[in-house]
Parts: C-alpha cells; structure tokens; sequence
C-alpha cells in the first residue's frame, strides 16, 4: 500500500506540472520507508553508471529504463537484475515520453547524447518530475534558459552530473580560495589534454535493427546514418556536441565559478584547428574569457607553470599573493616562496557532499535545491557555449552578460539557440 507521504509527492508533482508554485509543506521531509521511484534514460556508458550508482542507494527504486537501442535496453536490464535480484519489476521503453506519462515515478536521470539533455529535462520538469542530468548541462544556451525557466515554473529539482564537484578535494579548493590567503585571483589557467580520435568511417550504412536513428537524432538536423556519428563518438560532432571541451569544461571550470564566482563576461577568443577525419569539434583549442577583474585562460596542453606539465587536466589560480593548483584530488599552494598542500589555519567552513547521487536524493526528499543545481550549472556553462561559436566563427566576441546577447553580432546571436526539427520540436 502507498504511504500518505508518497500519496502526497505525487500528487505535488501532478500540481507542478498544471504549473501551480505551492509545493505542501508535507513534502519537506518524507518517511524514512519511502522508495524515491526512478527511471533511466539514455543507457550507454555514463547512463549505465547511472544505474549502478542508484542501485546502490538503499532509498531508491529503479523502476523504468529507456533507450532508442534494443541491445542497450536489454543489456541494462539484466545488469540491474544483477544488481538488485528481487528488486521492483522493471519496465523497459524505447520513447523517453512514456515514463514521463507515468505519475508513479518521481525522478528521472539523463545521459543520452548531449542534444538530447535540455528536451528530456525540460519535458520531466513539465510533468512533474525531478532530474539528475549529465553534463554538459545542455547543447546550447538558449536551451539552459528554457531548462531554468520551466524548473522554476513547475517547482522542480535538478542536479548536474558533474560527479567531481562532490570530492573533498574541491570543497577544500573553495575554503582556501575564499579565504584569500593566496590574495586577489586575478588569472585562472584551466586546461584539457587530448584529442579527438581520427574518425575516417565516412560511408552511410543501414541503420541497425535495434537502433531508431531518427529518434536518435532528435532534435538534431536529419543526416543518414554513419556509425561514427552514433554512440560514443557523437561527442566528436558540434551537430550533437562539443568535443574534448564540452566533455570536459564543467568538470573544472566548475572549481573556478564556486570559488570565485565570475561576473560579467565582456570578450571571448577562440583559437582552435578542426579534428583529424570527418569529426568537426577541435582538436585542439584556446579560448581567453575575459570577464569583469578576471581572466580565465582555457588551452588544450598544460600552461607553463610549475608543475602543470603532468597533470592532464587542471587548474592554476594565480593571486597578487600566492597560487594554487589542482585537479580532481590533489591541490598545490606556492606562498611566500613555501610549496603547501593545505593551510592548516583555514577553517573547514562547507559542509561536504553525501556523495552527488545522494545529495540528488537527499534534495528530493527536502525539496531544496543540492549543489551542483541548474542555476549555478548554468552560469557555468554559458561560458563553454560562447567559446565554442568563438571557435565555429574563427574570431572573438563581445558579449552583454546582463542581455544574454553578443554585442552588434547577429551571425554570433543566431547561434546562441538552434531551432530543432519539426518533427521533434518539443520545447
């Protein structure tokens, strides 16, 4: 029998998605017996990590999974029986939209191609259910804004997969940045080794059996289907993605915009060379941002600095008193000449992460946004949007951070938002 508590969750989200603010004061804590009911969407990779990581939260019940690929549904499938034998029975979809017509599922996560991200989101938000969605956050920036707008309309919550902002590591970056022991920041260097790989499979074949190429697509402008073009190697083409530096970017530009938070974005200068093969996304690329007192300097080698040449990804803040380097779980203070790991005298001030799956959960149940929330997700992720048109038009930018709009730019501007095919124009 269903719990009062969850009879109220649902019927909030059914609330949410006529578009009613109110959310009842009984949702602000559920029963320690609720399930959280979630569905998978997009089951490659990461969305197969999506899976283990929820199955392993006691609270949670996965319930649905989707994927346009057969062989995809079927895999994920008995991977999760295995997971969870005895589990919940589970119910497999090829069209994301029929598990956002069910009103017994709370939440949904998404890993599907990156064109996909801000439709899926969008439409959950609409019906009423939370998300978990990976990075980057959406294909473009007009989409970003649709995503905040129709969460903030319908009461939802949302999660970037940028499962690294959870790491201690990071947490202590901020506390240490924020103190200002290393003074005023004035340059941040972040950088991403590694290139696309040669794609040279240029000939259109069947579409497999098991795959709907169309839905596949989406969005996306129709093309026949080329392998390389599907699956993981989408990353490798700006008509789904963005490359090694969309991959990439929120994973550490995410320590900078906590840490310092970066206000008015005024010129952005892309240089960068197209990918070997058929892939168009760089391969390799510089990108200067220019914001109000900062500058943030993205290259695809490690800058020349002290200690940065082995490390495949990273940050440098650099501070009229000191700098600070790091990547995922190591950090390096240079003051006063002293090379540190830590400053012993500056106080542990934010509160560490559950772990980013739970701190999802966790928001659910509270109704309270977690950390890496859409609002915060979003600032950071304009930035990568605006480099990636710098690089596609092969000149710099002037941007108007308070009207979201390029400066006398109309060739700039048109591609701030992309309209998707008819067929699948959802939002």
């Amino acid at each position: 029998m269903i719990s009062q508590s969850r009879r109220n969750f649902i019927r909030s989200s059914s609330m949410a998605a006529l578009g009613l603010a109110v959310i009842p004061s009984s949702l602000k804590a559920f029963a320690p017996s609720d399930k959280l009911r979630i569905a998978h969407i997009g089951l490659g990779g990461m969305g197969n990590q999506h899976m283990k990581w929820f199955a392993g939260i006691p609270e949670v019940d996965i319930v649905a999974l989707c994927d346009v690929d057969e062989n995809h549904l079927k895999e994920t499938k008995n991977k999760l029986k295995e997971l969870r034998p005895g589990g919940p029975r589970i119910k497999i979809y090829e069209d994301f939209r029929r598990i956002l017509d069910r009103k017994d599922i709370d939440a949904i996560t998404c890993a599907t191609p990156d064109h996909w991200h801000a439709t899926i989101a969008t439409l959950a938000f609409q019906a009423g259910k939370d998300v978990y969605g990976e990075k980057p956050l959406s294909y473009d920036a007009g989409e970003g804004k649709i995503m905040l707008e129709n969460m903030n309309k319908y009461n939802r919550i949302f999660q970037m997969g940028n499962q690294i902002h959870a790491g201690d590591n990071y947490h202590r970056v901020v506390e240490l940045i924020k103190s200002g022991k290393i003074g005023k920041v004035h340059t941040v260097r972040l950088w991403k080794t590694g290139a696309p790989p040669e794609l040279k499979e240029t000939e259109v074949a069947p579409v497999p059996s098991a795959l709907n190429w169309d839905m596949w697509l989406g969005p996306a402008p129709y093309t026949e289907y080329i392998p390389a073009k599907c699956h993981f190697t989408y990353r490798y083409f700006l008509d789904y993605s963005g490359g090694v530096f969309a991959d990439f970017w929120c994973h550490i530009a995410d320590i900078v915009f906590w840490s310092l938070q970066p206000k008015g974005l005024k010129n952005i200068n892309a240089r960068g060379e197209k990918a070997d093969g058929i892939a168009d996304v760089p391969k390799w690329l510089d990108i200067d941002y220019e914001f109000d007192d900062l500058k943030i300097l993205w290259t695809s080698k490690p800058p020349d600095v002290p200690g940065a040449a082995d490390k495949g990804i990273g940050a440098y803040f650099e501070g009229d008193k000191g700098t600070l380097m790091c990547d995922y779980g190591s950090r390096t203070i240079v003051l006063d000449g002293e090379t540190l790991t830590d400053i012993d005298y500056v106080p542990k001030s934010i509160k560490r992460s559950p772990g980013h799956q739970q701190n999802f959960v966790d928001a659910v149940k509270t109704r309270t946004q977690p950390e890496s929330n859409l609002a915060y997700a979003r600032e950071m992720t304009i930035p990568m949007h605006l480099g990636l048109i710098s690089y596609r038009l092969k000149r710099p930018l002037q941007w108007d951070a308070a009207t979201e709009q390029f400066i006398n730019d109309a060739e700039a501007n048109a591609l701030l938002h992309r309209e998707a095919r008819v067929k699948w124009k959802l939002i």
